[in-house]
């Protein structure tokens, strides 16, 4: 694996996002691995699924992931990137027939003003920690790759999640799902990346959200919830110092792994807030290693959001292992995968 990234790496990662989100969503709303991995069973288990239309859609977490990477493909920067976003979330919610959005992406979305002063800013909500903002990210990193590229990513992952998701619990998500597809890339030894999290990319979101300058005292208030669930996961898996090794319970299949990923949720759906679901993400490639089947076994074949967590582990599984070991079926007719693989391309050759 510590080979660097290449075109095809990227590649992997954009294509294997949308077929974790595809895989997963199948069951999204069904609340037992156990229930859910017998059914991939009874379909001949995962090496046996052609991921193709009508049975297989992607969700809401692809398109809007698209939507990101589009824009983000444009080269443009700054304001003009955020409103080229804008612009292409609103088009994106145009194609949500059967895919399930969330009410806080529709609702943030629906008060978007493309090319009006401040108009990719919304009014602050209380209630939207949720995924949102996580589950389209990924591809930022892929965007802004380097070390030295983190403030880059943290100020585009803030104001592109706050598009919808202003509660930092939601908008944070996105930032750890790009700076996880960051580190994938940069070949960063996986037992770190939360602690890169909480001490390197969260102080730099905090600051760039003061001088930012828009609802400030809010973020600051609701700022703690985040970091704190994400200090008490790096904790409990031996994670705190980023040296490893990594501690599992001696039982963790399916059925606890639904426990678990309900004890880091926030209202018991593993998965379906910011803080949430890339670190169920985190956890399945911290227990997977490069074993395909096993990664969604665990990141998209649980009884929680399971698309949500799926689009990001896949993402970065894809960016450090690429399509080795993935079978063919799953991914050769994925709905969208040309627009998946030209905007990997298009990345690569901007972060280049």
């Amino acid at each position: 694996m510590e080979s660097p990234a290449t075109v095809d790496h990227y590649k992997a990662g954009m294509v294997l996002s949308g077929v974790g989100d595809a895989l997963g969503f199948r069951w999204e709303f069904i609340y037992s691995a156990p229930h859910i991995q017998q059914e991939v069973q009874n379909l001949g288990g995962v090496k046996k699924i052609s991921v193709s239309l009508p049975n297989w859609p992607v969700s809401d977490d692809t398109v809007l992931h698209l939507a990101t990477a589009e824009a983000l493909t444009t080269g443009k920067e700054g304001e003009e990137l955020l409103h080229e976003v804008t612009v292409r979330y609103i088009k994106g919610m145009k194609d949500m027939s059967r895919r399930a959005p969330g009410m806080t992406t529709i609702r943030g979305v629906d008060q978007l003003k493309p090319g009006a002063q401040g108009g990719y800013r919304i009014a602050y909500d209380r209630s939207s920690g949720g995924c949102g903002a996580a589950m389209r990210a990924m591809c930022i990193g892929l965007r802004y790759p380097r070390p030295e590229q983190l403030s880059s990513l943290v100020a585009v992952a803030v104001e592109t999640g706050r598009m919808t998701h202003t509660h930092p619990t939601g908008f944070l998500g996105g930032v750890a799902s790009a700076l996880f597809a960051a580190y994938a890339i940069q070949r960063r030894p996986i037992i770190t990346w939360g602690l890169g999290l909480v001490k390197e990319a969260c102080p730099i979101a905090k600051e760039f959200v003061r001088s930012a300058g828009y609802a400030v005292p809010e973020t600051e208030r609701d700022w703690g919830y985040f970091t704190e669930k994400w200090e008490k996961y790096l904790e409990l898996r031996g994670l705190s110092s980023g040296t490893g090794p990594v501690v599992f319970p001696k039982q963790y299949g399916p059925s606890e792994r639904d426990e678990a990923y309900k004890s880091f949720s926030w209202s018991g759906w593993g998965g379906s807030s910011g803080h949430d679901a890339p670190m169920i993400a985190l956890d399945a490639l911290l227990g997977s290693g490069s074993n395909w089947e096993e990664l969604m076994s665990r990141a998209g074949f649980h009884g929680g959001d399971s698309d949500s967590t799926a689009v990001i582990a896949c993402c970065c599984w894809g960016l450090m292992y690429g399509m080795e070991g993935v079978p063919k079926c799953n991914y050769t007719n994925l709905e969208y995968r040309d627009r998946l693989e030209n905007s990997a391309e298009k990345l690569y050759t901007l972060s280049h």
